[in-house]
């Protein structure tokens, strides 16, 4: 059975829906959707998903597997929207009804100029619109055609650990994590350990719907790994494809992603790949995994106390894979499958020396799913103790900086936390410290279990 027709069938649940939801219901045809995401993360999917549930037909072309016919369509018969429409309802055997009908564009990367369409469709109204999108901003993707402003962009990203929660059958522990988050009280030693299980499976397993289903039907971690290898092939050979000119700079950052996080400090150091490398001739490189939503990148924002967008050096900068289940896969592709003792040692806080990476990308995950941008505080004074101090992430919570330790529970003191504190003073907030224990609060220092990033 196809893929996308088994993942349909498990009715793998994502926030996204309802926004489309709300959409359809707030918009009444003035706009479409695009939804952009990297590849596999589930475009295809919740279009159909939401065609399916919400009208009563959806006709779907998918711009990477068209036919000469439906591009003659497209190329001709575009200024006679009756003739258009109906050629397309015969070509895919499907009736469209007006207001009650959505179109879909997948892949519509592949086929620029439907874009530039959609302000003509849009006008007509008849139907509602949605495209699917992957490297959908680069520059060979958007030459010479139009950007229609009637375009909304809704951002879809691997599912983020309540929707794994919901994929595994559990409807009620993200709640009750959220309740204890508001509250500040602690879970309690059994269901802390419950659901700190639950989270290391999710950074295994990550948030990729193929593989999140292959777990879901097999509960086997090397199977499910085999699934997030082939998307790691995949994203390979789009950089061949796609990123011509500067290909192997793209895959030597790419490929070289966990040695960095890897390190006490996981500023991206170029050196490591070319000793002579500057960052502008990277910086390309960088911005196209950005575009692709292979990564997420954090960049060093030099005053806290003011917009963190504002002030920051885009030349210090680090790399987080946009899935951490992809990051493990990555991290041990030197090996055939990843051997079963490599996921007992992780799930079972055995694997020391790689622990601070998974859990300070996941976070990076996690907020990003939350709709934050990522930035981080490092400052090296030679000459200045006190003015050292390097912050993992800075979030804005009530008009204040918040900054956020991410520790493993080994961890005896949080030096930076309290210099940022006492360099910045009023400017900053609530002060955090991620870690793999329950919750407690210590004056304005919240120790927040890493599942409850969710809730920041």
């Amino acid at each position: 059975m196809d893929i996308v027709k088994v993942v349909m069938n498990m009715n793998l649940k994502r926030k996204i829906y309802d926004k489309l939801v709300k959409w359809r219901k707030e918009s009444q045809g003035t706009s479409a959707i695009l939804l952009e995401g990297a590849r596999r993360v589930g475009k295809s999917y919740i279009a159909r998903y939401f065609g399916e549930q919400e009208y009563k037909t959806y006709l779907l072309i998918d711009f990477s597997n068209i036919s000469d016919d439906v591009l003659a369509v497209f190329e001709h018969d575009k200024t006679d929207l009756d003739l258009f429409f109906n050629k397309l309802s015969v070509f895919y055997n499907v009736k469209l009804y007006s207001r009650d009908s959505l179109i879909i564009f997948d892949e519509v990367q592949m086929y620029p100029k439907a874009r530039q369409l959609i302000k003509h469709l849009v006008e007509d109204g008849r139907y509602d619109y949605l495209e699917t999108g992957s490297l959908i901003t680069l520059r060979q993707n958007v030459e010479n055609i139009v950007l229609p402003s009637e375009e909304e962009h809704f951002q879809i990203n691997p599912l983020d650990f309540e929707e794994y929660l919901w994929a595994m059958g559990d409807e009620v522990t993200a709640d009750y994590i959220r309740n204890c988050y508001e509250k500040k009280t602690p879970l309690g030693g059994a269901l802390h350990r419950k659901v700190m299980n639950q989270f290391r499976q999710y950074m295994l397993v990550g948030g990729m719907p193929q593989a999140v289903l292959e777990y879901v039907r097999t509960k086997d971690f090397e199977k499910t790994d085999v699934i997030k290898r082939r998307i790691l092939n995949l994203y390979r050979n789009d950089v061949t494809k796609f990123a011509k000119g500067y290909e192997s700079k793209v895959l030597s950052i790419f490929d070289g992603i966990p040695a960095q996080l890897s390190k006490h400090e996981k500023r991206y150091n170029l050196a490591s790949i070319e000793k002579q490398a500057r960052f502008r001739e990277y910086e390309d490189s960088f911005m196209w995994l950005d575009e692709a939503d292979i990564i997420n990148i954090c960049f060093n924002s030099t005053d806290p106390g003011v917009g963190l967008g504002l002030n920051t050096e885009r030349m210090t900068l680090k790399c987080y894979m946009a899935d951490t289940g992809l990051l493990f896969s990555l991290a041990f592709s030197d090996k055939e499958l990843t051997e079963e003792e490599v996921y007992k040692s992780i799930l079972f806080d055995k694997l020391e020396l790689n622990e601070g990476m998974f859990l300070e990308n996941i976070v990076a995950q996690m907020l990003v799913s939350s709709g934050y941008k990522l930035y981080f505080y490092s400052k090296n004074d030679r000459e200045n103790a006190d003015n050292r101090m390097e912050i993992d992430f800075l979030i804005r919570q009530n008009k204040k900086i918040s900054p956020l330790e991410v520790k493993s529970g080994k961890y005896q003191k949080h030096t930076s936390l309290d210099k940022c504190k006492k360099k910045f003073g009023k400017k900053i907030g609530m002060r955090y410290i991620i870690y793999t224990k329950d919750l407690r609060v210590e004056d304005d220092i919240v120790y927040l279990p890493v599942y409850m990033t969710m809730c920041l």
